[in-house]
């Protein structure tokens, strides 16, 4: 386990050497920087594993996105994303009746591109695409289902697609929706008697997270 921990980080800062060295190179030849902070709605989703399931409610969501364009109208970006939900277990053994697990915590750290599209000053349609990883931690575990909390990094993957709309040359309203999947996401499994929370192999699978957000870019050109 600490082996795939140690080998998901040496990942992750190869990526983001990879990225700093990029943002150097392409510097000179950069035409314009923005800043969107966000705030939206994240959906839910729900786990299967045999007859049971695990159920995570719908959430709010925030987070900053960073990039610069590097040719005409590609934007090579970087991402922080937090969503905090609120898990359900139904599960026959442990927990007959829905009932709630825990607060689960979601931050992604994400590298990527956007595409602007049209020739419009003022409004521009987008579609981008990331990788990255989320970190998922749980807290304010249900002490009937669980005596342990949950943690665990998992690579991730993105999809976004909007519009900028532009008031002025620096500043614009940005509206997007956002498709978020982490890799081989198992949620969570819960063991009866001593055990805690963990990832269990009959409920791994990757899920989607579609969710939606506004805020305003700010473009320095």
């Amino acid at each position: 386990m600490k082996e795939n921990y140690f080998n998901l980080y040496y990942k992750l800062v190869a990526v983001v050497c990879f990225f700093v060295a990029i943002s150097f190179t392409q510097r000179v030849h950069a035409q314009a920087f923005e800043i969107t902070p966000s705030y939206g709605y994240q959906f839910g989703a729900k786990l299967n594993y045999g007859g049971n399931y695990i159920k995570f409610n719908d959430s709010d969501q925030y987070g900053v996105t960073v990039g610069f364009e590097t040719l005409n109208e590609l934007m090579v970006e970087v991402s922080y994303i937090h969503n905090g939900s609120e898990a359900l277990i139904k599960d026959y053994f442990i927990s007959p009746i829905e009932s709630r697990l825990a607060d689960l915590s979601a931050d992604w750290i994400l590298i990527g591109g956007n595409r602007y599209f049209g020739n419009s000053d003022k409004v521009k349609p987008f579609f981008g695409g990331n990788l990255g990883m989320v970190i998922l931690s749980s807290s304010n575990e249900n002490p009937l289902l669980t005596n342990r909390s949950y943690s665990e990094t998992k690579f991730a993957f993105s999809f976004k697609g909007g519009v900028n709309i532009m008031f002025n040359e620096v500043v614009g309203l940005n509206l997007q929706a956002n498709l978020m999947m982490p890799v081989d996401y198992g949620g969570f499994y819960v063991y009866g008697g001593s055990g805690g929370i963990s990832t269990g192999a009959g409920a791994n699978s990757t899920i989607a997270l579609f969710g939606f957000s506004g805020g305003f870019v700010f473009r320095i050109e």
